[in-house]
Formats: C-alpha cells, structure tokens, sequence
C-alpha cells in the first residue's frame, strides 16, 4: 500500500544507515525519545509527509519526508502535551524553511490548546543551504517562544548540539534539561572561540551539560543519560498545570497533612553559626519527601524546588546555610527571581523558608550589579499574587530578610520558629555599631562588648519581638510546620489579587 509505505519511509529514513549512526553516537532516535516522553500509543504526528521546496546546492535532489523534524501531541499522565523533536538523521537536525513551518504550527496550536510544549533538540543550527529562508524561521519560533511565555509551560530537552542563533529557544522556554556527553550549547563553537582569542577549548569545555547547569546556568537539570532525563520531564510535567488558566493538578499521597516533624528538631541547629543542609527541612515538610530541585548545580546557596504539601503542588525557595552560609549574591537573586516569577505564572503558590544573615558583601559584587540584580528578587515577590507563606527557621537580617517574602512585601501568612532572630543585623555587629563608644571609653572593652551584645539580643533581637509588633502571624512549633502549611495554602487556594492596570512592569536589569 502506497500510504503505509510513505509513512514507513517518514519514520525510517531513506538512509537505512542512519539510525545506526545515531545509536552509535549513544543517542536515540526522534521516534524513540517521543515514546519514552509521552504515554505509550498517545502520539499523533502531524505533517509527516511534508517535504522542503528548496533548490539550489544539490537540495532539490534530495527531498526526505519530514525535513528533519517530528511534530505532534500526545499525553503524559492522560494530560496533552504538544512535542517537537529534530531528527538528526535527516540534514543533521538542520532547520530550513519547511522545518521551521511545521515547528510554527505545532506551537500555535499547543498555544491555542493552552497545553505545554516540549522540544527535543538535536540539530545542527541552520540549513545554510536554505539562507536567510532559514534565519527567518528561527525568528517565527522566537515570536512564538515569547508569546507563549507564562501561557503554556515551555521546556526544552538539550540531546545533541544547539548552536548560533538557535541556542536562544531553549534560552527563551521555562526549563532547559540537558544529558552529559551529548548536549552542547553556545552562540560560538570551539573553532570561532579559537580563531578570535587563541583558546583552545572542547564542545563540552565550552558549552556542555554540566557548564550550563553549574556555570553559566543555562541548564536547569541535567542527567546522566536520555532515558532519566525524559522521566523527570515527565515528573515535572505532572506538577504543572496545562496552562495559566488553571490550578496545578492535585495528587494525594495519602502521606497526612498534620505529620509531625520530630526530625526537624534536630536538622536545624540552634546556633546560628552552624550549618545544616536546608534540603532535609524540605524533605520533612512536603509529601512524601519527594520534590524537584531546579539548578541544583548553580548558584547552590539557594535552594528552589517544587514539591507537593498535602497534594498541592507549591514552590519552595529556600536559603541554604550549607553554602556560603545561606547569604544572597546576585546569581542567587537571579535564581530565586525566575523561579518566583514561573510560580506566580502558572499559579503555583510559593513557601519561603528563610534563613539568611545578608547580602554578600564585596567589590565585585557591589560592582556587578548586585543592587540592581538583587532588586529583581525583591521585584518577583512584590509582583507575585500567587498564595504566599514564609517561615523563618532561624535567622532573617537586614535587607535580605525583608526580600526573602517578609510580611512587609506581601506575604499572605508570615510564620517564625521560636529560635528566630529577625532584626537588622545580628547582635555582634548592631552592638559594635550602637555602643562602640561605650565600649571604646570601658575599662574593659570586650567585657562591655560582651555586655552590650546581650542587651541588643534580649530587647531587640529576642524571637517575640517580630511577634509582637505582628511582622509574623505566629511562632510555631518546627514539629507543626507541615500542618500549618498545609492548612494555610488550603485557606488561600481562592486566593484573588489585582494587579495594576499596565502593559507591564518594567523590572530590575
């Protein structure tokens, strides 16, 4: 039959070698990273008998069924999810002008479904043959890409190169996951880096997956393998909603809303100078310990997840004393802002755990920016109208304590543990400030400092003092955090908030 035979030569290939190039590269075909992605049987193509017009440079001799990228939809977990995924074994993923046509149309119609979109990378940039034809279709997809942004979830799936212009739709889409070995990025490969300054570096030196989720923070998780990294995008699918217009999914447990957390008792030291992992706190709170870390490897001295608490699933933004001592720098701020930014998109209500002594003070910060880049955090929270809970643990100084989703800037419910300190600066160095003459002009100058700490601790920085001028709701006992949580997102879940009439903010740069 004329029809199957078509279709079995826009799957296979008219290069019956191909595949198996691509096998041995360690890297799985389009087709076969679309059945791990989505629910076995549910993938619907569309298009897979289009084919390029091209002439010129020997394109009009060869014509493969396809061009070079896979389009359509299925389910993940019984929700429609829309794909695209480059097929390296025709013009190596290249992106000509028909290629590009049927990635335009699959993201009109993903947006017009309001249901996510996700895209398989592996090509090999622009179809050169094709010229300013092919430039023009990553410009549609840019467009797209943008107006899609906080419709739909986006996320982008790193399994081969990404290079030149078209490294700036994954940088565009909400998530970016990336497979070590085989995922490269950047604007200018090796060759170029070389012949401009003399450094001699390799694809995965320059642009590979553990770069981008450490260094440059382009990669939001990275796997070591195809198949690991398509089960947590289908994880993190199920934590999302379609589209802003609706509520993330619910998923009970049937782990108890009212758990205690003996153990937290425990994690978190009760000396301020001491550090804990802020993860395990995260692990007691929301449902069975289970979340997803987003840029685990970057910008580590804050920790943003997403999780569920009694089956609603939430973003949680957490200092990490464990680096740096939890203190906010700017990559810090530009992690935690984004991140905020994607709940308060896709209405995920955000839980704040707090403990931060500051700032990272410094020349290079103050010098990069830190004011008007650590501003963007501030900005994120202020804009957010998603449920908001915060919970200082333990310290909350300074400007950082009143960024970290302090009642001040609209936190719906602001809760503290009893060994909270919330104050402008902790006791040492707020005592040396207000009484250095006292202390200068002692006979015994550490004996007064010593002093005079402990005055500062007990009338101002004593964990009531927030209470009682009701800068937070309560002071809870840690082992009912969960329950508390739990039934203060349930309290805000019809939450309602108007935002002022704009065309947009214009937020820190």
């Amino acid at each position: 039959m004329e029809l199957a035979a078509r279709k079995g030569l826009a799957r296979e290939g008219d290069d019956p070698k191909a595949t198996e190039r691509q096998h041995a590269k360690g890297k799985l075909t389009a087709h076969e990273r679309i059945e791990l992605l989505l629910d076995k049987g549910s993938f619907t193509e569309v298009e897979p008998l289009r084919r390029h017009r091209a002439t010129g440079f020997g394109l009009e001799a060869k014509k493969p069924y396809g061009d070079g990228v896979i389009t359509g939809w299925g389910t993940v977990e019984g929700r429609t999810v829309f794909v695209y995924a480059h097929d390296f074994r025709v013009f190596g993923g290249a992106l000509g002008e028909a290629h590009a046509t049927k990635i335009h149309k699959i993201m009109d119609m993903a947006l017009a479904a309001g249901a996510p979109l996700v895209s398989l990378n592996d090509g090999a940039g622009a179809r050169i043959q094709e010229g300013v034809s092919a430039l023009a279709g990553y410009g549609g997809i840019f467009r797209r890409n943008t107006r899609a942004s906080g419709v739909i979830p986006q996320i982008s799936v790193m399994l081969g190169p990404c290079a030149g212009g078209a490294a700036y739709s994954p940088a565009l889409t909400d998530f970016v996951f990336a497979v070590r070995d085989i995922s490269q990025m950047f604007i200018t490969g090796p060759d170029v880096v070389r012949a401009v300054t003399g450094e001699e570096i390799s694809q995965n030196g320059l642009g590979g997956a553990d770069v981008h989720g450490a260094t440059s923070g382009v990669a939001h998780f990275v796997y070591d393998d195809e198949e690991s990294c398509l089960a947590e995008v289908r994880y993190l699918l199920s934590l999302l909603p379609s589209n802003n217009r609706e509520l993330p999914p619910v998923s009970h447990s049937g782990d108890p809303a009212d758990r205690p957390g003996d153990a937290l008792l425990d994690i978190v030291p009760a000396d301020g100078n001491r550090s804990y992992d802020v993860r395990a706190v995260i692990e007691e709170l929301v449902d069975e310990g289970e979340y997803v870390e987003v840029h685990a490897g970057w910008a580590p001295n804050i920790v943003c997840a997403l999780a569920r608490v009694d089956g609603r699933t939430v973003g949680v933004v957490a200092n990490q004393p464990s680096s740096m001592a939890g203190v906010l720098d700017i990559r810090a701020s530009e992690k935690g802002a984004r991140f905020v930014q994607f709940c308060d998109a896709f209405n995920i209500p955000l839980v704040t755990l707090v403990d931060v002594p500051g700032f990272l003070p410094g020349v290079d910060q103050e010098h990069e920016g830190i004011i008007r880049r650590g501003a963007k955090l501030l900005y994120a929270y202020c804009n957010a109208t998603v449920p908001r809970v915060s919970v200082v643990l333990r310290k909350a100084y300074g400007g950082a304590y009143i960024v970290m989703d302090s009642r001040s800037i609209g936190a719906d419910i602001a809760l503290a543990w009893p060994a909270n300190e919330i104050a402008v600066m902790g006791a040492e160095g707020a005592a040396n400030v207000v009484f250095r003459r006292e202390i200068a002009a002692s006979d015994d100058p550490e004996a007064t400092r010593l002093e005079k700490i402990e005055q500062y601790r007990r009338e101002l920085v004593h964990p009531y003092y927030a209470a009682e001028r009701g800068l937070v709701d309560d002071v809870i006992d840690p082992r009912d955090t969960r329950s508390v949580l739990a039934r203060s997102l349930a309290m805000l879940v019809s939450k309602h908030a108007d935002l002022p009439c704009r065309k947009h903010g214009n937020p820190p740069q």
